[in-house]
């Protein structure tokens, strides 16, 4: 099976993107998992998650200079993730950052402030994927170093592009695209037999909205 390294890491999960979240942040999670619970590495004054209401369905808007997309956080599956990137959304993060990894047919990479695989926010959580996940087109998940644990996390996150990659399920889901998947498939297309981009694939910025 393929692996992906913190450069790449894909996860796309089939389930977990529901009307219900059981996802939590600022300094406590919805079913009592707190900030404290979730962060398991780096400097944990730097996670500020969001606080996300289990009765609510979330999703994030991702515009960029290529077209915009949306997609469905996977709160049920991976509350600490969601609730960390939630919570990096609302602060800005990801506003001025690049797509730096694109593998065409296989995965889009963003969400480095670094821009070349190496950063992130400063502190990682973990929610570790079932086992039966699949990354399939559309699955959105996050990138994490080949000695980390399964499902651990910080910013970069990657969307799948291709029809079905076989990755083990060592990446945490982070949601699925529901809206956009052409634009996806667009910025898919922009990557050289070296992963990397041909064009400047920009995150102008990226919006959560309830529902």
């Amino acid at each position: 099976m393929k692996r992906l390294a913190l450069l790449i890491p894909l996860v796309i999960l089939l389930v977990g993107c529901g009307s219900k979240s059981d996802t939590s942040g600022g300094s406590n999670t919805t079913e009592g998992t707190t900030t404290m619970d979730c962060v398991i590495g780096g400097d944990k004054s730097k996670a500020k998650l969001a606080n996300l209401d289990e009765s609510k369905t979330y999703d994030i808007v991702v515009d960029t200079n290529k077209g915009s997309f949306t997609f469905e956080l996977a709160t049920t599956t991976s509350p600490c993730t969601t609730a960390s990137i939630a919570g990096l959304v609302q602060k800005g993060f990801f506003d001025g950052l690049t797509f730096h990894r694109i593998v065409p047919g296989f995965v889009i990479q963003g969400g480095d402030p670094a821009g070349n695989g190496s950063g992130g926010p400063g502190y990682s959580t973990v929610d570790a994927p079932p086992q039966d996940t699949q990354y399939v087109k559309g699955l959105v998940a996050m990138a994490k170093g080949g000695n980390e644990p399964a499902g651990t996390s910080g910013s970069q996150f990657f969307v799948v592009t291709g029809a079905n990659v076989g990755l083990d399920p060592d990446y945490a889901v982070l949601g699925r695209v529901t809206e956009g998947l052409d634009v996806v498939e667009k910025i898919g297309a922009l990557g050289d037999s070296n992963e990397q981009p041909t064009e400047r694939v920009e995150i102008k910025s990226m919006k959560l909205q309830a529902r």
